[in-house]
């Protein structure tokens, strides 16, 4: 790795100073030199992130919605719980590997080479650690979910932890210069290498699980590689027992946290797989993949600019409740609208992407899509919650969801994968209040405001919602392909949503919407043609 004083390697891992720049989402500050001669203000450097990370998400859940297609088709329920398993245990331990070095890296608002060092040592040295662990207890875990064939699984995928250990760092580092536009091509490059390209081209070939194994592998080694390659100096000074012991004051928390969010979200894959098969299993985590997908495009979106954005406005209430409420509304506009649209046109969009013999995935999708919004809004409020280092108030928080999670789960499985459903929609409730809780004390909002602000969502996803179902009643009742009363239902819902805004816009957008629309529109304006907005201006 190269090298640099330490001068220089502080001065690029400091973060920016933005006291002189305008709020998130607020008005420029007067008396300011022309652009041209000023560094970028942070309200234009998160909403370029914003912008290129949004590339990213979209992109990539296009991927995904192919991949999943097409590996759904070629696939068996059987291949897609085996490896589903076996990334409970590889999520689970995946926490243990970083310790939340990678995050205080971000959060940290003063940081020194000795840092990097340390967290690089240490998160490469956890991933071996780690991985050389799940490796020799994969036969007691195989025996656990009473899986022949899971113990090579496991142990291949082991190989999971060295790799991210080496990428923790530069990842974080990449996140905290805020260059998103590498961080977003590269999960592209990653995924469509690993999934669209040796996991399609292996299921083609007849490898069954092992093409899932070697497409997860590949995703991973890629990833990794690219980090390494383009990611700051990972041994700028020496480490030292003091530097580790500063990142774990904030680490520990954000261990346990994330700890009790991976237990969180392989709980119900746990019960699905234990008490009601591998089958069951393989169709529960598709119809959880499938609602994951529009979640990810606009969560990965939040999460990864907010995150370090909020992170160096922690110490102003004032802007952190303007991001906050701004993300909330947009979070209720977008996925209220999406979740109701979804559930009711599940048996359309189920046959059309997988078929018939996929069937018994839409009850459990149709319940699962309801809860968008409350997953979706309570990762906002966990990008606030470490931003401002309190990660141990979350830490409780997230372990009364983990265990919620799995109470619902067993709860419902009694009923089958339905009820596990059921089960975690309950939970996701839960948590998202218990998380909102969290940010409107941070933040210093009332949950009056709180509520106002998802308001014009729950309003325009009515108005929707009615269209959507009328639209599909009808094609049903006609007895059209489903393909015909897929693409109806869509263009009827996206119809009326632009309808709605164009009529009404106050009532469909409500306040922060709008102002997060005239906030965004100069930024896209200028990025899709900036030779005509600069002469303007």
């Amino acid at each position: 790795m190269g090298r640099c004083n330490a001068r220089a390697c502080r001065r690029r891992a400091t973060p920016y100073n933005d006291k002189d720049e305008m709020s998130l989402g607020g008005p420029p500050a007067s008396g300011r030199k022309q652009a041209s001669e000023t560094p970028p203000s942070l309200t234009h450097r998160a909403v370029n992130g914003m912008m290129w990370v949004a590339w990213g998400t979209t992109a990539m859940a296009v991927l995904k919605v192919v991949v999943l297609v097409l590996l759904t088709r070629l696939l068996s329920p059987t291949d897609f719980g085996l490896v589903g398993a076996a990334l409970v245990v590889i999520g689970f331990s995946l926490n243990f590997s970083q310790l939340g070095m990678g995050p205080a890296l971000v959060q940290r608002p003063v940081l020194e080479p000795r840092h990097i060092s340390t967290a690089f040592v240490a998160s490469a040295g956890l991933g071996v650690l780690v991985g050389a662990v799940v490796w020799l207890v994969a036969p007691q875990i195989a025996q656990f979910f009473h899986m022949q064939g899971l113990t090579s699984v496991v142990r291949w995928l082991a190989l999971v932890f060295p790799m991210t250990g080496l990428a923790t760092v530069p990842d974080n580092l990449l996140q905290r210069e805020m260059r998103f536009r590498l961080l977003a091509n590269r999960d592209i490059v990653a995924y469509g290498a690993g999934f669209g390209a040796v996991g399609v081209l292996l299921a083609l070939l007849g490898w069954g699980v092992w093409a899932l194994v070697a497409a997860q592998l590949t995703q991973v080694t890629i990833r990794s590689m690219i980090l390494l390659y383009a990611g700051p100096p990972l041994l700028p000074a020496r480490p030292t027992w003091r530097s580790f012991l500063e990142l774990m004051d904030y680490g520990a928390g954000q261990s346990v946290a994330r700890l009790a969010v991976i237990v969180a979200n392989q709980a119900d894959n746990l019960v699905a797989g234990r008490w009601l098969g591998a089958v069951a299993l393989g169709i529960y985590s598709r119809a959880y993949q499938l609602m994951s997908v529009p979640t990810s495009l606009l969560g990965d979106v939040l999460d990864k600019v907010l995150f370090p954005t909020m992170a160096q406005v922690q110490q102003d209430p004032p802007r952190l409740a303007s991001a906050y409420l701004q993300g909330v509304a947009c979070i209720g506009l977008v996925t209220l609208p999406v979740g109701v649209v979804a559930a009711v046109l599940a048996p359309e969009l189920v046959v059309v992407a997988f078929g018939d013999r996929w069937a018994a995935l839409v009850p459990p999708f149709q319940v699962l899509i309801l809860g968008m919004m409350f997953r979706m809004s309570s990762r906002m409020s966990e990008s606030l919650s470490r931003a401002t280092g309190r990660v141990y108030r979350r830490a409780w928080r997230q372990w009364l969801y983990a265990g919620l999670v799995f109470l619902g789960a067993r709860l419902g499985q009694r009923v089958g994968v339905t009820g596990v459903a059921v089960g975690v929609l309950g939970a996701l409730f839960v948590n998202y209040l218990l998380m909102a809780h969290l940010s409107l004390s941070v933040a210093r909002i009332t949950w009056t405001r709180f509520i106002q602000a998802q308001l014009p969502g729950v309003r325009v996803t009515v108005v929707i919602g009615v269209m959507a179902a009328a639209t599909v009643a009808g094609t049903r009742h006609l007895g059209v392909p489903a393909l015909v009363g897929l693409i109806a239902g869509c263009l009827v819902s996206a119809a009326t949503a632009g309808l709605t805004i164009w009529l009404a816009p106050r009532f469909a957008l409500g306040e922060h919407g709008i102002r997060l629309r005239d906030t965004l529109g100069p930024h896209v304006l200028a990025r899709l043609s900036p030779a005509r907005v600069r002469g303007s201006a």
